[in-house]
């Protein structure tokens, strides 16, 4: 259930409409979605002020340095999507200028022809292709004309060919079946794992080579033929699971190559290297039993580096940043001193070390590793998070958020560690706002330990006021509560409708040490459910805090915390609100479709009577205590999350109905996990603070 930075996208492509050729007439017709202008008039952060703000991502720097282009999502409530476009600015963060504007969304754009010409993802024709243009805009022309379409691409270093993700068909439909039931829409299911995320598995990703011609693609290849596994591995992973060789005579790929219910019970994945003369494919980490990711080849081609995990089956396992030599076989750990995860990481020109993104103590910064001493040096620091970067020469282009501020792009300089703004797309929106004001507090826990708990206080906080206060229940269950900036999850507007937000860093989180991150393992239920009652006790004390008003709010884990504290929580708080939570454990074990995250953090199967972990755990679940429960509850959940299942919550609320709880639910048939639509945002959003505002203020 854990996110890594990477996947930190997935909810917002959701937004971007791309076309269809059923829906491409549709979309020319509606108005463009462009930037939205907004008059504040209180200042107040809403609903609808935070969805008409530019989602900022993929900053990718020029071949010579001098120039960054990245890309910008604008959302459209009254079309219900989202439209992005593509920007250049000065690495000095003059001359911004916007190179598209169109209705189709260009994703995954990169530089190529030594930063004379663009390429880019586009459905303008009706489908996924790549197309190319000048680096001003002008001259857009397609490039690929590929049936079914294009997911990802990356350029060799020379150009003369492309790397490229497509689907393709997996398994037997029920056509394949019975031609005679072309109508016929049940699916016949023979072995694990048959649903993922939000969708049915009938395709599985794949990763083809091309040639590169003026007019088009040619010689197309898939470099996995006839192996039915997943390259890149869903449903986080993307192109950066794949590379070039500077020579472009070699592919590096990830691939878990399971299928069904191996797949299913196991995270171990392997690093591939394809030699596209001679065909062949070898194994790079044979033996290595974790998910083993993100592959990048040194400068010279003599190394290649990737992140890894140790343990097959947990998916929260420490991530190491190896580099193995591709002659000799040799491999070393660089951040076995470094007791946090490396997440992205890229080589620096020389080959002498890597940068990588990593996060600790709840902040996410920019770090230096040496190969040789192993050397680990912070570049950036202060109360952010950085979640992308990418450097030519001296010059790197990174993403930034806080709490308090959405990501914007800034140029660092990798020495001293300054970042310097050179977006600016919200700007105009955050000059009209209030914002609030986010601290770190750190809290003695029940054993003694001392956790870092972000507190968060509403615009104009007046000390001798008193406050309602939100506990904010983190979702993951191994998922840092950091200066994130969420479009749902959002501890900005939640101060900004006048409560006091805590935010603890509870057991089991990652950026304090694997010791602090594995503790929940088979504790569902235990320490970090007591670290968040030290929490929001310790907070209660204040005497800004009005401990007669207090919430607790969250979704995944976060709402199983929901669930759970409702049935534990001795009449602390007076509202709750969980989504997509865990209600029933039992149900979850069997429901869910990543076996491995069941087996390792609940310990295993419910059945196994002789198995004191998982037996612990299944006694923790949250319906065993329903009849604890006596404050109201507002459930939601979406019925295309095939993850946690909308029967949880609906179970849930049943639950608090038959019990005579107060509660609603907000049930969305077309949302998954996530709640990606802009008009179900808002929705959301309005639902959410009418719960609270009626249950918390007076």
């Amino acid at each position: 259930m854990n996110k890594s930075i990477g996947t930190m996208v997935m909810a917002t492509s959701v937004l971007l409409g791309a076309c269809t050729q059923e829906t491409k007439k549709t979309d020319e017709a509606a108005p463009l979605i462009k930037r939205t202008e907004v008059k504040s008039e209180n200042g107040v952060l809403t609903p609808e002020v935070l969805y008409s703000m530019a989602r900022v991502s993929d900053a990718q720097v020029s071949p010579d340095g001098s120039k960054v282009l990245y890309g910008v999502t604008f959302i459209s409530v009254e079309q219900n999507k989202g439209n992005r476009e593509l920007f250049v600015v000065n690495a000095d963060g003059s001359d911004k200028k916007q190179i598209t504007e169109t209705p189709q969304s260009e994703q995954n754009a990169v530089w190529i022809k030594g930063g004379k010409e663009i390429a880019f993802l586009s459905s303008e024709s009706g489908s996924s292709q790549i197309w190319v243009m000048n680096a001003d805009g002008s001259n857009r022309r397609q490039l690929s004309k590929l049936e079914n379409g294009i997911n990802a691409f990356a350029f060799s270093p020379d150009e003369s060919k492309v790397l490229y993700i497509q689907d393709i068909k997996f398994g037997q439909r029920t056509v394949d079946l019975y031609a005679d039931l072309p109508k016929a829409t049940g699916r016949v299911v023979d072995d694990l794992l048959y649903k993922h995320w939000d969708e049915w598995v009938e395709t599985v990703p794949h990763p083809f080579v091309a040639s590169v011609t003026e007019s088009g693609l040619t010689d197309m290849a898939d470099i996995m033929e006839g192996e039915p596994f997943e390259c890149p591995m869903k449903p986080n992973s993307g192109i950066e699971d794949l590379a070039w060789s500077p020579d472009g005579k070699l592919i590096a790929y990830a691939s878990r190559k399971k299928t069904g219910k191996a797949y299913a019970l196991s995270t171990n994945s392997d690093i591939y290297i394809y030699d596209l003369a001679s065909k062949n494919t070898r194994n790079l980490t044979e033996g290595m039993m974790g998910y083993d990711i993100m592959p990048q080849f040194s400068p010279d081609g003599k190394s290649i580096a990737w992140v890894s995990q140790e343990r097959d089956g947990y998916e929260s396992d420490k991530k190491r940043l190896f580099v193995a030599n591709l002659e000799t076989g040799e491999k070393q750990d660089l951040t076995q001193s470094f007791d946090y995860n490396a997440d992205a990481i890229q080589w620096l020109p020389d080959g002498k070390s890597l940068y990588m993104i990593a996060c600790k103590e709840a902040v996410t910064h920019i770090w230096q590793v040496g190969v040789a001493d192993k050397q680990i040096r912070q570049i950036t620091n202060g109360q952010y998070d950085y979640v992308s970067m990418h450097s030519v020469g001296n010059t790197m282009a990174a993403i930034r958020q806080s709490q308090v501020n959405p990501s914007e792009v800034f140029a660092v300089n990798t020495q001293s560690g300054e970042a310097s703004e050179i977006s600016f797309e919200n700007k105009a929106i955050l000059d009209q706002l209030n914002m609030p004001k986010s601290e770190s507090r750190w809290i003695k826990t029940t054993d003694n330990k001392q956790m870092l708990t972000w507190v968060v206080y509403p615009p104009h906080f007046d000390p001798a006021k008193k406050y309602p206060a939100i506990l904010y229940c983190q979702g993951g269950p191994q998922s840092t509560v950091s200066q994130f900036w969420s479009y749902r999850w959002n501890l900005a507007i939640m101060a900004s409708q006048g409560y006091i937000v805590v935010a603890p860093n509870r057991r089991g989180l990652p950026g304090f040490g694997q010791e602090w991150n594995e503790q929940i393992s088979g504790d569902y239920g235990g320490q970090n459910m007591k670290d968040y009652f030290s929490a929001i006790d310790e907070l209660a004390k204040e005497p800004y805090v009005d401990k007669d008003h207090l919430g607790a709010v969250g979704a995944s884990y976060g709402g199983f915390s929901v669930y759970w504290l409702a049935g534990h929580h001795n009449k602390r708080f007076k509202a709750f609100i969980a989504h997509a939570g865990i209600f029933n454990l039992e149900q979850q074990y069997l429901e869910t479709e990543e076996m491995w995250f069941a087996n390792w953090d609940m310990g295993g199967a419910y059945w196994d009577k002789s198995n004191a972990t998982a037996q612990r755990t299944f006694a923790n679940s949250p319906h065993k205590f329903v009849d604890k429960w006596d404050t109201p509850i507002l459930v939601t959940h979406g019925e295309k999350d095939y993850r946690i299942l909308a029967s949880q919550g609906m179970s849930a609320f049943n639950a608090a109905q038959l019990r005579g709880i107060p509660s609603e639910m907000l049930i969305f048939p077309d949302e998954n996990h996530w709640i990606a639509q802009p008009q179900n945002g808002i929705l959301f959003q309005r639902v959410f603070f009418r719960w609270l505002d009626r249950w918390l203020k007076e």
